[in-house]
């Protein structure tokens, strides 16, 4: 049985921060530390006290973790970033409510002198002679150490390092507050045999005829579920159905579901059901490097142009062309038709790359989206629906969940490393409520309070044909999904999962200066290899197997006297560990490589639990100064460590358990609301509108997952029961 934690960050904003410039404002952004490592780095929003980030993490943590931290700067361009202020969030804070903490929390000033991080190693040992009990350590002082506990089982190992205590108040000053949303869920992961009966239940449900799709196991999971759960529920719950090559039937059972209780055609997925959630998640597991290709050319040229676009003349600056150019303010006709050729110079080819993008859309999506269509055209086959229904069902998912979100904030979507700065932050507004309006169909033009879009309505009407035509396209596609076959991963291993420029530093630079030593190269990231060369385009490619590789670590600036360097620790055939350097360009470039690749390597045995953070220079050891290069490694390595994204790999048992979690906390109602005395039939059949025998499929389902609910308790408690067994025994033990 393996235990694993995974916290899940999001933060969400702060106000009232100090101004750090001289404009009377700052450039806040916020870097997430678990323990004394970097994990995520938040885009910084310029010119702002009350900065919105609205930024998301999920970190894997199978190790135990001490502290979490959040530490707000203002980027400067020129010289060091300023502290603004930070909280501390320890494990057992995070822990004492099972829901998380989501709260606004002030920030606290940071002291150098007590931002004490890192590790340190002892050997400690407990003696008694004639004049009584020492203890022997090397170190200065030694706190907090029970002599019971030094007696029988001596502390000897890594140690975490902890700030003097002092007390927690800003001195008067007010630095503001972060809201912050943290939640630690910790599992204790059973082997593949223990969740094999919940697994073909919830199989069964979705392989089952129609007719009973309301008394499935599935659909009471579904109704157990709580709307601020459904979300990670759905996404375990496609991936889980994934790995076993039945996404189309799991996104069809929910469909039919939806389809069944919806009455009004025009509300048909617009709420956040476990359907609407789910399909929402498939898109983004599948879907993600479909979206980099059609959005990314368009965004990156957004970003870079910076283009003033504005048609609410309530928000125009008409003073803002002469500043520019000095050559007057235009009028507000005259800004309104720049404007609209701007935007419509950006949606014209915004709108050719999704219509034109059928044949690189992925057959799974496409697949699904097929059999929504069939769903829907069958439960609405008046010929009034027909016109549009059968395509808003299908828009509403890819434009308005999937293409319109990432183009309002590609940050969240990976298309961008930063957010956008204000005025380009509302050209993609305008450019979002675009898409939107062209997925609507254009059924909700001239409607509303923003009728000063009125402008683009011409252009957004043409464009509904070619999107009718673009959805007929997509759905006529042949062949079942995945045809059974199971996928133990969402993509296969020589997909690229990860690729960009890095600075390499060369083998043994022979003399040269450290700025000298790395060269800019081309890294391409699968499962099987790390692969680069001086270019994407150059033919000859080096590669580096990732089952070679046994630790990928950061190193501390001084070794190099450079920022966000990582190490590639790697072991040939002879069992000779060799270490390449790689540079990125920030912290944030730095967390997603290293998150690559430990989860790349994941699997490989031999994995280093310790090596050095520093590079072997003028004969020794940059950090801990020993002169051999074969000299075991002084840092603990954090290959654990690992953030949550769409190329994560599948996880069945994982999935399993979070459904197995989620059915505890509803298994009180299900006894309560289907198991109790048959008198109750005739109430039940009043409150649902359920038929008797619906009733009893639903009891005998109930039973089904309760009885499964009770073995996989039995299951935890034995597992619990040998862990603590071989605790008592010791580390002496047989």
């Amino acid at each position: 049985m393996a235990k694993s934690s995974s916290l899940n960050v999001r933060v969400v904003e702060g106000r009232a921060l100090p101004a750090k410039d001289v404009s009377g404002s700052s450039d806040p952004y916020c870097l997430v530390k678990v323990d004394d490592e970097v994990v995520a780095r938040t885009a910084t929003v310029w010119r702002s006290l009350g900065p919105f980030w609205g930024e998301e993490y999920t970190v894997h943590l199978p190790l135990d973790f001490h502290q979490l931290a959040f530490y707000v700067l203002d980027e400067d361009t020129v010289g060091h970033d300023d502290i603004i202020g930070k909280i501390s969030l320890s494990r057992e804070a995070i822990t004492a409510d099972p829901r998380g903490i989501d709260s606004w929390i002030n920030l606290s000033r940071v002291d150098p002198d007590a931002e004490v991080q890192g590790e340190i190693c002892l050997s400690v040992q407990m003696l008694e002679d004639g004049r009584g009990r020492c203890l022997r350590c090397h170190v200065l002082q030694a706190v907090e150490f029970s002599p019971k506990t030094l007696q029988q089982k001596p502390p000897n190992g890594w140690f975490r390092l902890l700030p003097f205590p002092r007390a927690e108040e800003d001195s008067g000053r007010n630095l503001g507050a972060l809201r912050v949303k943290v939640r630690l869920i910790e599992d204790r992961v059973l082997p593949s045999q223990c969740y094999q009966p919940l697994v073909e239940l919830l199989m069964e449900s979705v392989l089952g005829p129609a007719e009973e799709d309301t008394a499935s196991p599935l659909a009471l999971l579904e109704e157990l579920t709580l709307g601020d759960c459904r979300q990670d529920l759905a996404t375990k719950l496609v991936k889980l159905f994934l790995g076993r090559g039945l996404a189309g039937p799991f996104l069809d059972y929910l469909t039919r579901r939806e389809v069944a209780r919806t009455m009004d055609p025009n509300t048909l997925f617009r709420s956040n059901s476990l359907a609407s959630k789910s399909m929402e998640q498939f898109m983004k597991l599948v879907g993600m490097p479909y979206l980099h290709e059609v959005l990314k050319p368009m965004i990156s040229r957004i970003f870079e142009e910076k283009k003033y676009m504005e048609l609410d003349p309530c928000k125009m600056d008409l003073g803002r062309t002469r500043r520019i150019s000095f050559k007057g303010a235009p009028s507000e006709e005259q800004m309104r038709e720049t404007s609209l050729g701007l935007l419509t110079g950006y949606l014209g080819p915004i709108v050719d790359a999704i219509v034109g993008s059928v044949g690189r859309c992925p057959p799974a999506m496409r697949l699904a989206f097929k059999q929504l269509h069939r769903r829907v055209k069958e439960r609405f086959p008046e010929p009034e629906h027909q016109q549009d229904v059968k395509y808003l069902a299908i828009s509403g998912f890819l434009f308005l969940r999937f293409f319109a979100p990432a183009i309002l904030t590609p940050k969240l979507f990976d298309l961008r490393d930063q957010h956008a700065d204000p005025q380009t932050s509302r050209s993609l507004l305008l450019l979002a409520k675009a898409v939107q309006s062209i997925g609507n169909l254009g059924q909700q033009l001239g409607q509303g309070k923003e009728l000063w879009m009125a402008p683009l309505h011409p252009f957004l009407l043409q464009s509904v044909s070619r999107v009718r035509d673009f959805l007929d396209r997509l759905v006529d596609v042949d062949g079942d999904e995945e045809a059974g076959v199971p996928a133990r991963a969402l993509f296969p291993p020589s997909a690229i999962v990860r690729e960009g420029y890095l600075l390499k530093r060369k083998e043994e630079p022979a003399g040269l200066a450290t700025r000298f030593a790395f060269k800019k190269r081309y890294f391409w990231l699968s499962g099987e290899t790390l692969s680069f060369s001086k270019s994407p385009e150059w033919q000859t490619r080096h590669s580096i197997p990732v089952s070679h590789i046994r630790a990928v670590e950061r190193v501390d600036e001084g070794a190099f006297q450079l920022p966000h360097v990582m190490q590639v620790v790697t072991q040939d055939g002879a069992g000779a560990l060799h270490t390449t350097y790689l540079q990125c360009k920030n912290v944030n470039e730095l967390n997603q490589w290293l998150s690559a690749l430990r989860k790349a390597s994941a699997p490989n045995p031999d994995k280093l639990a310790a090596c050095h953070p520093g590079a072997f220079r003028s004969a020794r050891w940059t950090c801990c100064l020993q002169a051999e290069r074969s000299a075991a490694g002084c840092s603990r390595t954090h290959s654990a460590v690992t953030l949550g994204d769409w190329s994560d790999p599948l996880d069945p048992d994982a999935e399993a358990q979070t459904v197995y979690r989620q059915l505890l906390l509803g298994r009180d109602q299900l006894r309560l609301k289907l198991l109790e005395d048959s008198n109750m039939d005739t109430a039940l059949e009043a409150d649902t509108g359920a038929c008797p025998e619906v009733l009893a499929r639903q009891r005998a389902a109930a039973a089904r997952l309760l009885e499964v609910l009770a073995d996989l308790d039995r299951a935890h408690e034995e597992f619990q029961q040998q862990e603590r067994g071989k605790a008592a025994l010791g580390p002496l033990g047989p």
